[in-house]
């Protein structure tokens, strides 16, 4: 009850709060009697709903595919990105705009998640191959791997490509703003597929957690289990990615804060860390339109200035080299 809250007040906050503050009277006005002659009307209807619903979307993806991409490698510094879905969704949004002429959010989501998806798929099959199967060890060298050749190609393109570089910077920082109501539709259908995947696999991941051995012998089939949840990382992840651009540290942070509350039955870590990460980012949403008024900073860069402090404390922390 208190996290629904939470995340009720920060989208009300996030529908409130800009270069131009609204009482929340007015927004709430807006939300149930909208009328379309009033400009503060508008504002919230036209501009900042549509940026609070994304914010939504991609915080509780982000937060779900870091609490199981944390499991799968039983890596507490483990996040999404590990299976390279930022690099292979960036190098897409690339080829599309350098190659196909691509120039809007809503062309963007389909060459992200087309890039997302095929990266991950990559990475796990490099990581199958050889004995063990998809081990965590492989699979995050994997990651690393195919990261940096995807990063070189995408380097590649845009040194040589001045007028894709200033369309592809807007996307890469990360953000919320500019995204209308059509991007949220269009991957409101993957979304839902990876969190019903992602809950579903509660009890498998409980399992990994105890280790390979023990979940095989518990009668986990353990290539199953771990294909699944790259499954679900893939759809959430990825779709995330291709609405909002790569918003770091999210995936990271969010599952430490959860595990706190929780403890590390995913059967509630799950559930917890998909309502937590959207109160994260439109926080940080909103902290990003209030430092720099009447501009802003995207919120990419404000997650990345919360996050990396996070990082390195949890770094340090010895009793956490594994989950």
């Amino acid at each position: 009850m208190v996290i629904a809250t939470a995340v009720a007040g920060a989208a009300l906050l996030s529908l409130a709060v800009g270069s131009q503050q609204l009482p929340f009277g007015t927004v709430l006005q807006a939300l149930v009697h909208p009328d379309p002659t009033l400009a503060e009307h508008l504002i919230v209807t036209e501009v900042r709903l549509p940026r609070t619903f994304i914010g939504l979307l991609a915080g509780a993806a982000l937060g779900l595919a870091g609490a199981i991409i944390q499991a799968v490698t039983r890596n507490p510094l483990a996040d999404p990105g590990i299976l390279g879905v930022n690099a292979g969704a960036g190098l897409f949004v690339v080829l599309g705009i350098s190659v196909f002429g691509v120039t809007s959010l809503t062309g963007y989501v389909w060459f992200g998640f087309a890039g997302a998806a095929l990266a991950a798929v990559l990475v796990y099959v490099v990581g199958s191959l050889g004995r063990g199967g998809a081990t965590p060890v492989k699979l995050a060298l994997a990651g690393t791997a195919l990261t940096a050749a995807l990063l070189s190609f995408t380097t590649g393109v845009l040194v040589t490509d001045v007028q894709t570089y200033d369309q592809f910077r807007f996307w890469q920082v990360g953000s919320l703003a500019g995204r209308g109501s059509d991007i949220a539709w269009q991957g409101l259908p993957f979304l839902i597929a990876g969190v019903v995947v992602a809950l579903a696999s509660a009890r498998s991941l409980n399992a990994l957690a105890l280790g390979d051995d023990v979940a095989t012998s518990l009668g986990q089939n353990v290539a199953v289990a771990r294909l699944i949840a790259a499954v679900a990382v893939v759809l959430l992840c990825g779709t995330a990615t291709a609405m909002a651009g790569p918003l770091v540290f999210v995936g990271l942070i969010v599952p430490h804060v959860a595990r706190i509350i929780t403890g590390p039955d995913h059967r509630w870590l799950l559930p917890y860390s998909m309502l937590l990460a959207p109160v994260l980012l439109l926080l940080a949403d909103v902290l990003g339109r209030v430092v720099a008024r009447p501009g802003e900073v995207q919120v990419g860069i404000v997650t990345a200035l919360i996050g990396a402090p996070f990082f390195v404390a949890l770094a340090r922390r010895r009793r956490l080299a594994e989950l």
